[in-house]
């Protein structure tokens, strides 16, 4: 009735124990992220409406947006940028602690938008790296969850190191699907099925 161990440590299951040190610093990662919001336009809303108590951002670790960028690894750019606010979002994404991501949610903030002119930076990607671009007009809650569902999983795999390496230290460049009025979004497990 004992444990079998005449083939090492590979009968066990994985554990705390038997993890590496790399794998638990990821799951550490995805379990601690901090915000710090850049809330530009109508997407801020949807984006306080994710830190509510009907989503329950606190789930995810990451009920307080943190003022300070030295106390924030996660970046969530919502909504316009404007060309004179183009250097302030830099300043603050160079202050922010590494390991450090970008979200940019909504289609302002990663194309521009509507606002085709010379006041509104067409991409936030010109300014920051991006690693996952959340669609929609604003995209509501459930597609910012969706879209830090996707993170989580990246960073827990290594894919998002690997895409960063792929894109000469750019961002992963993730699109996730917009689960905003659907019946029956998938993402309140945070991506996983």
């Amino acid at each position: 009735m004992g444990l079998d161990f005449s083939n090492g440590l590979e009968t066990l299951d994985h554990n705390f124990i038997t993890a590496k040190v790399e794998d638990v610093a990821k799951w550490a990662r995805t379990r601690s992220m901090w915000p710090a919001t850049f809330g530009l336009a109508c997407c801020a809303i949807e984006m306080m409406g994710a830190g509510g108590s009907h989503y329950d951002l606190s789930r995810f670790g990451m009920e307080v947006f943190r003022a300070s960028p030295r106390q924030a690894d996660l970046m969530i750019v919502a909504g316009r940028v404007s060309q004179k606010m183009a250097p302030v979002l830099r300043q603050i994404y160079d202050q922010m602690m590494e390991p450090k991501w970008v979200i940019s949610m909504g289609v302002c903030a990663s194309s521009g938008g509507m606002f085709n002119n010379y006041a509104i930076v067409q991409g936030v990607d010109q300014v920051v790296p991006v690693d996952v671009y959340a669609p929609g007009c604003p995209p509501g809650p459930e597609t910012l969850i969706h879209a830090i569902g996707t993170l989580h999983d990246k960073i827990k795999s290594g894919d998002i190191v690997r895409r960063r390496e792929a894109n000469g230290g750019g961002g992963a460049n993730i699109t996730v699907d917009q689960l905003d009025g659907q019946r029956n979004p998938q993402l309140v497990t945070l991506g996983r099925s």
